[in-house]
This record gives C-alpha cells, sequence and structure tokens, in this order.
C-alpha cells in the first residue's frame, strides 16, 4: 500500500491548462457547457492524450456483512446482503439496469458476505472474513484485516486498469453498512451521530434511534482515532468500505478515474482522501445521497456531486448514472469542432 500511496501523484496544473484551452477554441462561448466541459478537461488531463476516448467501463459492487446488526439497526435481515449479491449475478437489480444503459460491466466482489458461495460463476471471491463484528461492541475487525481489504481494492484497480478499462466505477451491497459510514463521518467530521446518521433502506423511528445509539456506543467504546485512517476503518468501518478505499486508491495510482456513488463509497473515499489527499484529482462524485453524513465527505472533497435525485439505493446506482455524463464531457472534448476548422468567426475583440 505504501508503494500505490507514493504513486498517487495530482493531475498536472498545466495539462488542466492545456486542456482548457482546447475547450475554449471550441465552437461554443466559453464555459457555455457547464460541468460537462470541467468533466471533460479533468479527463484529458488524467490521461494526458491530445484525444481522449472512453473505452471499457465497469461499476465494482463491493458486497460484505456488518456484525452491527445484532443491535437492530437495519429495516431488513442480514441474509439480503447475500440475496442481492446473487441478484447482482443474475442481472436482475437496478445496478445491472442502469450499468447496462451506460455500457458498463458489473462486477460483483465478496469482501465478506456471511455466506459459503462455493464456486459462485461471476463472484469475485475476495473474503476476509464472514462478515465484520458488532462494531458497538468491540472493533469491527483487526487492523491486519482492514489492511488486507485495502491492499485487495487496490490490487483490484490496479488489474482492471492494466486491462484497459477507462473509467472504474464504485458501489456497495451490505445490511448495516449505513450504520458503519456514518460512523466513519462521525468521527472525521467530528460530528454528533445524530447529525450524520440517516434512515438507510427506510427504518421507522425506534430503529432509526437504535442506529444512532449503536454509533454512539461504537465510537465510545472503541475510540477510533482520527489521525489514523486504518483506526478508523477497522473499529467502525467495513470490509466493502475498505474495498472501496483501496479502489480508489488503486484507480488513482493507475491514473484512473474512479466514479464513486453514495454514502458508503463516500465514506470509502474518505478513508482514501485521508491516507492520501492527493487522491481527489481522480474522483468523480455522482449524486447527492439523502442520508447527511455524506456532507462531510463533499466538505473534504470541496467539489459538489454531479446530480441530486434524492437518491439512496447504493449498489452503485449513482455511478452507473454518472458514467455517460462523464462519457459526454469527453465526448465534446474529443469530438467538438474548433472554431478554426470549422470556419466560425470567434467572439469580436473588446471595443
Amino acid at each position: 500500500m505504501h508503494d500505490t500511496l507514493n504513486q498517487i501523484e495530482p493531475v498536472s496544473v498545466a495539462r488542466l491548462e492545456s486542456a482548457q484551452a482546447h475547450l475554449d477554441s471550441l465552437t461554443k462561448p466559453p464555459g457555455s457547457l457547464g460541468r460537462l466541459e470541467e468533466l471533460g478537461r479533468r479527463y484529458a488531463a488524467i490521461k494526458g492524450i491530445r484525444s481522449p476516448k472512453v473505452g471499457k467501463k465497469a461499476v465494482f459492487v463491493f458486497a460484505a456483512d456488518h456484525g452491527v446488526t445484532e443491535e437492530g439497526v437495519s429495516a431488513y435481515p442480514r441474509e439480503v446482503t447475500r440475496q442481492m449479491a446473487l441478484n447482482f449475478l443474475d442481472g436482475g437489480a437496478a445496478i445491472n439496469v442502469l450499468a447496462r444503459h451506460a455500457g458498463a460491466e458489473v462486477v460483483v466482489v465478496d469482501m465478506g458476505i456471511d455466506h459459503d458461495f462455493g464456486n459462485c460463476p461471476g463472484l469475485l471471491d475476495r473474503k476476509i472474513a464472514m462478515g465484520t463484528r458488532n462494531m458497538a461492541k468491540g472493533p469491527a475487525m483487526t487492523r491486519e484485516q482492514a489492511e488486507r481489504a485495502l491492499r485487495t481494492g487496490i490490487d483490484l484497480a490496479r488489474e482492471w486498469a492494466g486491462r484497459g478499462y477507462d473509467i472504474l466505477g464504485t458501489g456497495d451491497m451490505g445490511i448495516g453498512n449505513t450504520a458503519a459510514s456514518s460512523a466513519i463521518m462521525t468521527v472525521f467530521g467530528g460530528q454528533d451521530a445524530r447529525r450524520t446518521a440517516g434512515r438507510g433502506t427506510g427504518v421507522n423511528d425506534e430503529t432509526f434511534q437504535r442506529k444512532i445509539s449503536a454509533i454512539e456506543q461504537a465510537i465510545q467504546v472503541n475510540r477510533p482515532n482520527p489521525q489514523d485512517p486504518v483506526d478508523v476503518l477497522a473499529k467502525v468501518g467495513g470490509f466493502e468500505i475498505a474495498g472501496i478505499a483501496g479502489f480508489i486508491l488503486g484507480a488513482a495510482a493507475s491514473k484512473t478515474p474512479a466514479v464513486i456513488d453514495g454514502l458508503i463509497s463516500s465514506a470509502g473515499a474518505v478513508i482514501a482522501l485521508k491516507l492520501k489527499e492527493t487522491a481527489r484529482d481522480y474522483i468523480f462524485t455522482s449524486h447527492r445521497s439523502t442520508e447527511p453524513g455524506q456532507e462531510v465527505f463533499f466538505q473534504l472533497l470541496g467539489h459538489p456531486p454531479l446530480f441530486d435525485f434524492g437518491m439512496r439505493l447504493g449498489e452503485g446506482s449513482g455511478a452507473a448514472l454518472a458514467i455517460p455524463i462523464l462519457e459526454a464531457g469527453v465526448k465534446i472534448y474529443s469530438e467538438m469542432a474548433t472554431f478554426q476548422s470549422a470556419g466560425v468567426s470567434q467572439k469580436n475583440p473588446p471595443a
């Protein structure tokens, strides 16, 4: 992981300026395509080539179970993690529909589902353990497990980038993971759990109070150190969150855009940013979740999301929706005519 962190360099300012100059030469008023231009500029600067294209795309759904479900923090039973993983593999979930729309593959990664799948076609077995322990009673995982999960994510991003994938998206599945993600945001945001916790899959008032109490208890019992991201991850995180964090770092080290989803992916992104601040240059945020804890990530990143559709599903659904928007920005950059090539007069000079 140390080598990976050292390889994450900030995107060249010179490349960004060159990309902006190209955008300003296109047959449109400068800046008139708003954030599409920003997306094209960032992508071109990351790739460092004159006419960037978007070829292969994939959304990785990292899945794991959480011991904190023992506290009754979710509206759904634990076995839904396993059931939904199989649904992803069968192509029947929202992420499959949206990924097909985006022309992206869906890759399902078992980081710690509480089930022995045996030889399950299509499932990447990277299981760290059969789910985390109950963070309300002690550390969710050991530090060694957290580091192993981070390395797993790094290796996957590097492998797929090496296979020629131009965009890598992140998603998640794990009953109880909004509690773990909210705990991470509580620690790094320095806020009360009542401000960072949301209703996840749609819990009622009683379950919501149990969720807040579990987060508060987890932080009190474990005392995670916000100056040590791996400590926070190990004590109140999840295997899929660690996988996402490592995946973002691996993408950044491979100079590949990472398009991230909602709260759980944002929690992984916070860990990644705390480990290597310059990873921010490679993160493309998709949407603003209805989960309030995600605001901690936006404040840390310094960039707003692309859209707010009132979504809170997870799975990588927001990332899959954002990929065609990013691709549109790249096509504007690479395929639009310049004033010179089209023989179009530019703006009149100042009087």
